[in-house]
C-alpha cells in the first residue's frame, strides 16, 4: 500500500514538472520591462510559484534547474525564429541570466521549507514575496556582470510591486484550489457517511427480522419438545420412532436458534452502542433518504421528483429507526412508479407524536390487496424477468412501528392515482434518553 501511494505521488509530481517546463516558458512571454530592455517581469514567475506549491515530494531544485533551462532555450529559439541576423552568443548572453532567476527561486523555496506553512496562506504569500525579490536581484546581478546593465530606484520599486502582485495572484488561486479540495473532501465524506448510515439502517432492519426469527424458533423448539413429552405416554414401536424424530427436530431447531442468537448478538453490538452520532436532525435524515432514492430512481431508469415539508419543532431522532422505517416506504413508492412521478413527504409534530405522510402518484393499491399489503411475503412487484420482490418491506415497517407503540395505515389518493402511507410514532421512542 505504501509503495502504491508513493508511486502515485511521484507520478503526480512528474506530471506537474512536465507541465511546468511547458507552461512557464510560454507565460514568461507575457511581460513588461521596468528597468531596461533585457530585464523583464512576466507571468512566468507566479505560474512557477504556484506549480512549486503543488509538488509534494520532489525537491524544488530539480524543477528550478529544468524550468530555468527550458525558459532560456525557449527564448533563444524565439530569437532564432524572429531575428533575420541571429547571433547565438549575444542571444545566449541576453537570456542566460534568467536561468539564475528560476534556479535561485527554487533553491530559496527549498531552503525556506515553504511546505511547512501549507495551512497559512499569509505566511506563504510573504515568503513568496521575499523569494521573488531575492531571485530578481540574482538575475540582475548576473546581467550586471555579463551585460553591464544599470539599475534605477524607480525600477526597483516596480520590481517590489510586481513581486507583491504575483504573490497576491498565486495565493488567490492557491486558496481557491484549497477551498475546492476541502469542499470535495466534505462531499466525499458526506457520501461515505450516508452510505454507512444506510448500511447500518439495513442491518437494523435485519436485526428486527432476526429477533422475530428467534422468537419463532423458540416457539418451535418448545412445541417440538412438548410433542416429544406427549409421545412418551404412548407405548408402541411407532411411537418410539416418533419420539426420537420429535426430539431430533427440537434439537436441530435449538441449534438454529443458538446460531441466530450469536448473529443477533453481533448485530446488536454493532448497532446498539449509541452515541451523539446516532441521533440527527430530521431535515438531515430526510435529505439522506431523498438523495439515496434519487440515485435508486436513476438506477431504475425513472424520473422521480421528491418534495418534502417539515412542520413543527423537532428534536434529533434516532437515525437507524427513522431511516429503516421511512426509507422502506419511499423505496416502495419509487418501485411502483412507472416511468415518471412525484413522491411527497410530509413530517409533522403533534404534541408527543411525530407523523410521516408519504404520498406517491403511482398506480395505488388494488382493492383486493388492501388486506394483504402488510402480510409477510406478499408482493405485487415483479422485475423484468418476472421475479417477485421479497415482500417483507412493508411487513417489517408494520412490525417495527407496532413495537414502537405506533400506527401505520394507507389509503389510495382521493384525487388521481397513487397511495398515501401515514405513520404515527411516539416521540419518546425516537429521541435520546
Amino acid at each position: 500500500m505504501t509503495i502504491l501511494n508513493l508511486n502515485t505521488v511521484l507520478k503526480k509530481d512528474s506530471h506537474i514538472l512536465v507541465l511546468m517546463i511547458l507552461i512557464v516558458p510560454l507565460t514568461s512571454e507575457l511581460k513588461f520591462y521596468p528597468l531596461n530592455e533585457t530585464f523583464r517581469i512576466s507571468f512566468g514567475a507566479p505560474v512557477f510559484f504556484f506549480l512549486l506549491l503543488l509538488i509534494q515530494k520532489m525537491p524544488a531544485t530539480l524543477p528550478g534547474f529544468l524550468t530555468g533551462t527550458a525558459v532560456v532555450g525557449f527564448r533563444i529559439l524565439l530569437d532564432f525564429i524572429m531575428q533575420d541576423h541571429f547571433d547565438w552568443i549575444s542571444s545566449f548572453q541576453a537570456h542566460f541570466p534568467t536561468f539564475f532567476y528560476y534556479f535561485a527561486y527554487a533553491c530559496l523555496f527549498y531552503a525556506a521549507k515553504v511546505k511547512r506553512f501549507q495551512g497559512s496562506s499569509l505566511i506563504i504569500g510573504l515568503i513568496g514575496f521575499g523569494i521573488e525579490i531575492l531571485s530578481d536581484f540574482a538575475e540582475l546581478m548576473m546581467q550586471y556582470f555579463m551585460l553591464k546593465t544599470t539599475i534605477t530606484l524607480s525600477g526597483l520599486s516596480e520590481i517590489i510591486m510586481a513581486a507583491f502582485f504575483h504573490s497576491f495572484i498565486v495565493m488567490s488561486f492557491f486558496n481557491m484550489m484549497k477551498l475546492y479540495e476541502a469542499q470535495s473532501r466534505e462531499r466525499e465524506v458526506r457520501k461515505q457517511n450516508e452510505h454507512i448510515l444506510m448500511i447500518i439502517s439495513n442491518l437494523y432492519e435485519e436485526s428486527i427480522h432476526l429477533k422475530k426469527t428467534l422468537r419463532d424458533t423458540e416457539n418451535i423448539t418448545k412445541k417440538s419438545y412438548d410433542l416429544y413429552k406427549r409421545l412418551n405416554c404412548l407405548e408402541n414401536e411407532q411411537a418410539e420412532d416418533l419420539r426420537k424424530q420429535a426430539l431430533k427436530i427440537a434439537g436441530e431447531v435449538h441449534e438454529v436458534k443458538k446460531d441466530n442468537q450469536r448473529i443477533f448478538a453481533g448485530l446488536s453490538k454493532l448497532i446498539s452502542n449509541e452515541g451523539p452520532t446516532d441521533y440527527m436532525e430530521i431535515h438531515e435524515l430526510v435529505n439522506i433518504i431523498v438523495r439515496a432514492n434519487e440515485k435508486y430512481a436513476r438506477l431504475l431508469g425513472k424520473e422521480v421528483q421528491f418534495v418534502y415539508t417539515i412542520d413543527g419543532v423537532h428534536l434529533p431522532y434516532h437515525v437507524y429507526t427513522i431511516l429503516s422505517i421511512i426509507n422502506n416506504i419511499v423505496v416502495n413508492a419509487v418501485e411502483v412508479i412507472k416511468d415518471t412521478g412525484t413522491i411527497t413527504i410530509f413530517i409533522g409534530k403533534e404534541q408527543n407524536s411525530i407523523q410521516f405522510l408519504i404520498e406517491d402518484d403511482g398506480p395505488g393499491v388494488a382493492p383486493k390487496h388492501k388486506d394483504l399489503i402488510f402480510k409477510p411475503g406478499f408482493t405485487s412487484k415483479y422485475d423484468n424477468q418476472g421475479n417477485p420482490s421479497t415482500g417483507i418491506g412493508l411487513s417489517y415497517v408494520k412490525e417495527m412501528v407496532e413495537q414502537l407503540d405506533g400506527d401505520v395505515t394507507f389509503q389510495n389518493r382521493l384525487e388521481g392515482k397513487g397511495a398515501v402511507f401515514t405513520i404515527q410514532l411516539p416521540v419518546k421512542h425516537l429521541i435520546q434518553g
